[in-house]
């Protein structure tokens, strides 16, 4: 049952004209930054064969443009995020939903893993864009497969979080803000305690992804997304149970 509610999903959004309009807008945008890198990286060649142990590019131009696509990701996942159960609320699909024999784990875990595998789509997508820079240097794989996974995780943080505050209200636009408002005030979280010994930067899902970005794979990084994304699921799931129970 979840796969077919994840079919679901994915059906419903690639039915959509905005989604392949903000996907076409995606990948310009992705591509454009992509060759501005790339030609500031060859304009600055000469200086960096002189220098030991210079960053190639991979260094110089996939990771940065994967930590663009982190930002890319925290705004554009509360957009689908906010129809998951917030439209389907207020166009009273969901209780239609709520009614069939079908668990609110079902529910919720169908829809979210939908959106992430969506999200995955996009991030493939722009991998295999970086992946082309093999063609002409000499490629760290490693470290290009470790940052998509970690994209991949930060995602299905987003996915979970947007889920959640997406059950909280019937209007979708209020989703969104909601949850644009709350992944943005977690980076800012971490942009402010950046630097200092404060801890607080640890709360922060991109604080995390960072440490994929540079190229270090740590299992603390790796539970810290797979329990925010845990976490927030299962008040998804309550939500809904209560919503079934109380209508």
């Amino acid at each position: 049952m979840i796969r077919l509610i994840a079919l679901k999903e994915l059906r419903s959004l690639f039915a959509a004209p905005s989604t392949w309009l903000m996907l076409g807008a995606l990948q310009f945008i992705f591509a454009w930054l992509f060759l501005v890198r790339l030609d500031a990286f060859l304009q600055v060649q000469a200086q960096l064969a002189q220098v030991a142990n210079a960053p190639g590019a991979t260094q110089a131009v996939a990771a940065p443009l994967f930590n663009v696509l982190a930002l890319i990701l925290m705004m554009l996942t509360p957009i689908f995020t906010m129809r998951l159960l917030a439209e389907e609320r207020r166009n009273q699909t969901l209780a239609l939903l709520l009614t069939a024999p079908i668990s609110a784990t079902h529910i919720v875990l169908g829809k979210f893993f939908g959106l992430l595998l969506f999200l995955a789509l996009i991030i493939v997508s722009c991998t295999a864009m970086l992946l082309t820079l093999a063609a002409g240097t000499q490629l760290d794989l490693g470290l290009v497969l470790g940052n998509a996974l970690g994209l991949l995780l930060l995602a299905a943080a987003y996915v979970a979080l947007g889920l959640y505050i997406s059950a909280l209200t019937v209007q979708p636009m209020v989703a969104a803000v909601g949850a644009l408002a709350a992944l943005s005030g977690l980076w800012l979280v971490e942009i402010s305690a950046a630097g200092s010994e404060n801890n607080w930067q640890m709360i922060a899902p991109t604080s995390h992804f960072h440490n994929f970005n540079v190229g270090l794979l740590n299992s603390v990084d790796a539970t810290y997304f797979l329990l925010f994304s845990i976490a927030f699921l299962l008040l998804t799931i309550r939500r809904v149970n209560n919503n079934r129970i109380y209508g």
